[in-house]
């Protein structure tokens, strides 16, 4: 089953963490934007057909507008995007359909033309409940706003609400951090994603840092924070699927049935990202828009980063590349069988609830882990970082602090 990107580059304010493809005061291309967007969408489904492996044919469960700031985005240009999207591709009915969206950029008609469209989950970029670190961060949003988009977006019927954090902060302490997440908790969302301050190169909070202008975080205090916060989720009633994600594990009294043996196959009860488990299960996904990733078709590739560039290339253009690819098309590489299975392990192993199963492995590629990589999960195991049975190989909970140690055996 097939996974859709659609990057949305907008934003009032770049924070100064930021390292994404993002832009200020580029409102003004937003129209002709959305138009060349739409058309690499048409140009896409067009071509999809039977290609994309392990796929429906054109058929798509998760659909993700990620940015920059989506919320931005008129409705009347959403919706052009959405006519594509249905034009072009068997959107299946339980389609999960998540736009990113920051507090203090949404108002009741808004979310309910969300919902209107299509859209079923929101993810808001909360970060932190402290105005100081709020400030640092150059987030323009207060706390109090991020509990009326909640309040809002419940009032719109959105039953599935993702709600962004970042901890590690340079002056960040712990009892901020937990002040933090106990008032985040009191929103009731039903998904968390809790990611640790990463200093990105060519980004201002970096430069900062460098310069002594702030401290250096503290790794120590971080993985502190991470450990209380798992801690304090599990109490709370979330289960951690990933790494950095928590999911609720019941809702009205019913819980959690396990892990399904497709991981994929929605339940009404169940909050885990889909689309970002297609990323996780190493499945093909499309990539639309300025400096929007995709996999699919055996390739990996990526669009061209700048907005006008991109809507240049999809006005301009008369070519039609082969699938995946379009005239946005800045650089792919193929993706070969002994690749495929590294990136499977490395992305797979962030599933610290099943990690990679041995069955799905072994119809996959046609191979047991024990006879690709025996070696390393022998060394893994007793270096007590890797679980590894006949179900298959997961981190351990010690292992999820230098998880990067564990990926690097399967480069």
């Amino acid at each position: 089953m097939l996974s859709i990107y659609l990057h949305i580059p907008f934003c009032l304010v770049r924070c100064a963490y930021c390292d994404f493809n993002t832009y200020a005061g580029l409102d003004d291309l937003m129209p002709a934007y959305a138009g060349a967007l739409a058309r690499e969408v048409r140009l896409a489904g067009s071509r999809s057909g039977g290609a994309v492996e392990q796929g429906g044919g054109g058929a798509a469960h998760t659909v993700f507008f990620g940015g920059g700031t989506p919320s931005l985005m008129p409705l009347p240009l959403l919706s052009e995007i959405f006519v594509a999207l249905r034009d072009s591709f068997n959107l299946t009915p339980d389609c999960e359909i998540t736009l990113e969206a920051n507090p203090g950029t949404v108002d009741l008609p808004y979310l309910q033309g969300l919902r209107a469209l299509g859209v079923n989950r929101l993810s808001f970029g909360v970060q932190s409940a402290q105005p100081s670190e709020l400030q640092l961060l150059d987030r323009l949003h207060s706390f109090e706003q991020v509990i009326e988009a909640v309040r809002l977006a419940r009032s719109a019927d959105f039953g599935n609400l993702n709600l962004d954090l970042i901890y590690g902060l340079p002056h960040q302490s712990l009892a901020m951090w937990q002040d933090t997440l106990a008032r985040t908790l009191q929103l009731e969302s039903d998904h968390l994603s809790l990611y640790a301050l990463s200093l990105e190169h060519g980004t201002p909070m970096r430069s900062w840092v460098y310069r002594g202008l702030l401290p250096m975080p503290d790794p120590d205090l971080a993985a502190d924070m991470y450990e209380w916060a798992s801690e304090t989720l599990r109490a709370a009633g979330f289960v951690q699927y990933e790494i950095s994600n928590w999911s609720r594990k019941e809702v009205g009294g019913r819980k959690s049935e396990g892990e399904d043996s497709s991981y994929l196959r929605p339940r009404a009860f169940d909050f885990q990202c889909r689309h970002n488990l297609q990323y996780w299960l190493n499945l093909p996904y499309l990539g639309f828009g300025a400096g929007a990733h995709g996999y699919a078709g055996g390739f990996r590739y990526s669009n061209v980063l700048s907005p006008r560039v991109y809507v240049e290339r999809l006005e301009g253009s008369s070519v039609t590349p082969q699938f995946p690819f379009s005239p946005a098309l800045r650089e792919s590489h193929p993706v070969d069988r002994d690749s495929e299975m590294g990136e499977t392990m490395m992305m797979g192993m962030r599933l610290i609830a099943v990690g990679v199963r041995e069955r799905a492995f072994q119809e996959r590629f046609g191979i047991g882990l024990g006879d690709r990589y025996g070696k390393e999960l022998r060394e893994l195991k007793e270096l007590k970082l890797v679980e590894w049975d006949d179900e298959g190989a997961r981190l351990t909970e010690k292992a999820r602090l230098v998880a990067n140690r564990v990926f690097m055996e399967f480069v």
